[in-house]
């Protein structure tokens, strides 16, 4: 058993992959006489007579990235043209999500075994669980940003191509995590702290940003990179030739520097969602991994939650035009999340024990706070430019 890690998750995880794969010897997918169906000769995937791992076979691999790829696109150009991201419509494109995951889980059990498709799901239900909390911390992102309607889904789904890779890479590392994961968390509870901060003290400011001289993101990129600080239709980069123009067109701006590319805000906004991702990733891969232990399924369950919560953002967000005091609730939960992620990263750094947040009990907060928004945006309805 890995050292400092909830010891929940790994009794359960592993007491359940060494039942699962015990009765996945019993019951190899090449033999199932007794459901009905022909015996299928053995695949290059499996072992021998039994099938102990699953590997990493070609056609699930090649399916998998397939319809990442063609479901990704889809999206993309659906709301290639739109402004704003509509409540029905994102919990249209929701829904789809949690249903090519299914779809996938189908595959799993009709082309291998039920044991290897409940693994997946069990990875799948652990991963969106504990990946709500990212939800509240892309609002204080993107709120720090002042970026709104379809930017915000440009920007979280190119995101996809980063999630891709790092959980990828987090995967193949796997609970190597845990040794760097504890300085990492104490790093992040104090950001996402100090943007819930943010948020409450700028909820009553209704102005649009549109000058990012003074933003704390351009302070910190522009020791690094070129930045132009102002948004420019959707784009991420922009020419030299196209900032110039601009830099003409508006008297009060200046250029620093004759790059070829400058960076746009949008851009800086896209680093810093990547880097949440990125941080609760430290936690919830070796999570995920004590349940299901296959690194193809692993992947796979982790892929499709986060592809789904993309969209399940949108509901919250779409939520908030409507709902006046979620907001308020979603502030609550950031303070929340960075109490949590330092008491985690304490349990694994210094063995505190005297306090365990469950993903059940941390889920459970989580929907009972905003609910508890919901419910007072009903029967408070104060119109929000009051508020």
């Amino acid at each position: 058993m890995p050292p400092q890690t909830p010891r929940s998750l790994w009794s359960f995880g592993r007491g359940r992959l060494c039942s699962r794969v015990l009765r996945a010897r019993a019951h190899h997918p090449t033999s199932r006489t007794g459901t009905g169906r022909a015996r299928r000769d053995p695949g290059p995937w499996d072992q021998g007579v039994t099938m102990t791992s699953f590997g990493f076979p070609l056609e699930t691999i090649v399916l998998f990235f397939a319809v990442i790829v063609f479901s990704v696109f889809m999206d993309l150009f659906a709301h290639r043209h739109q402004k704003e991201i509509s409540l029905r419509d994102a919990g249209m494109w929701s829904i789809f999500w949690v249903a090519v995951a299914l779809a996938f889980y189908g595959y799993l059990w009709g082309r291998f075994d039920k044991t290897w498709a409940d693994l997946y799901l069990a990875g799948y239900a652990l991963e969106k669980a504990l990946a709500i909390d990212n939800l509240m911390v892309f609002m204080a992102i993107f709120a720090s940003f002042g970026i709104k309607g379809a930017l915000q889904h440009r920007i979280l789904y190119w995101g996809i191509i980063g999630a891709l890779v790092f959980r990828a890479a987090f995967v193949a590392i796997g609970t190597g995590l845990l040794a760097v994961a504890p300085w990492f968390g104490f790093l992040f509870a104090a950001i996402v702290a100090w943007t819930g901060w943010k948020m409450l003290s700028a909820r009553d400011s209704q102005e649009d940003l549109h000058d990012y001289s003074d933003h704390w993101s351009v302070r910190l990129a522009s020791k690094v990179m070129p930045v132009f600080p102002r948004l420019h239709a959707e784009r991420f980069f922009i020419t030299r030739a196209v900032a110039r123009d601009l830099e003409r067109a508006e008297p009060g701006l200046r250029l620093e520097g004759n790059a070829a590319l400058f960076a746009t805000p949008a851009f800086l906004c896209l680093i810093a969602i990547e880097t949440s991702d990125v941080m609760f990733a430290f936690d919830s891969v070796p999570a995920v991994i004590a349940v299901t232990q296959e690194p193809l399924l692993v992947y796979a369950a982790m892929i499709f939650a986060v592809l789904g919560l993309r969209s399940l953002y949108f509901v919250l967000a779409a939520l908030t035009r409507y709902l006046v005091h979620l907001e308020k609730a979603v502030i609550a939960l950031l303070f929340f999340i960075a109490f949590k992620l330092t008491i985690q990263a304490g349990e694994h750094a210094f063995g505190w024990d005297f306090l365990h947040i469950s993903p059940m009990v941390s889920l459970g907060i989580v929907l009972g706070t905003l609910a508890l928004g919901i419910g007072a945006s009903f029967v408070w309805p104060t119109k929000k430019q009051d508020t």
